[in-house]
Parts: structure tokens; C-alpha cells; sequence
């Protein structure tokens, strides 16, 4: 159990330095969502299901789909579906 844990923090530890190193904000959104996720596990190893719950509703749910949804209004999303995948234009 405690090495789980540590490798949980671990996890916690790369993800906040790969946010601040990574330039793509799509990719940065992604990392965020794991980091939220991670945090969850380490909620329900702590036992405290409230916060765990808190923390699936609104830190990998809701501020992700309000970071995705400024991404495309920003046109982010749509820059990078068109660099990927192929030309879509033949």
C-alpha cells in the first residue's frame, strides 16, 4: 500500500513538472486531467471518499470540459486535429 502510494506521488510530482514544461495546451489539458485522476486514487487511499468524489466532479469533469471548451474556442483544438491524421483535403 505505501509503495503505491509513493508511486502515486511520484505520478503527481511528473505531472506538475510536465505542465509547466509543456508548450501544447491541448497536451497540457490532458496532463492535468491524469493529474485530477491521480489525485482521486490518493483521495481513496486516504479515505476520504467526499473529496475523492469532489475531485472526479469537478477537477477531472467539469474544469476539464470548461478547458476544452475554451481550447476550441480558441481554435486550438482545431489547429491540431488539422497537423495530425493525414491530409483531409484529397
Amino acid at each position: 500500500m505505501n509503495l503505491f502510494l509513493l508511486l502515486l506521488l511520484l505520478i503527481l510530482i511528473f505531472n506538475a513538472i510536465a505542465v509547466v514544461l509543456t508548450k501544447n495546451l491541448l497536451a497540457t489539458c490532458l496532463i492535468f486531467m491524469a493529474q485530477s485522476t491521480v489525485m482521486v486514487l490518493v483521495w481513496i487511499l486516504l479515505e476520504s471518499p467526499d473529496l475523492a468524489i469532489t475531485e472526479a466532479a469537478v477537477g477531472a469533469g467539469v474544469s476539464s470540459l470548461l478547458m476544452f471548451i475554451t481550447l476550441k474556442k480558441i481554435h486550438v483544438i482545431d489547429e491540431e486535429a488539422g497537423k495530425g491524421g493525414g491530409n483531409h483535403n484529397e
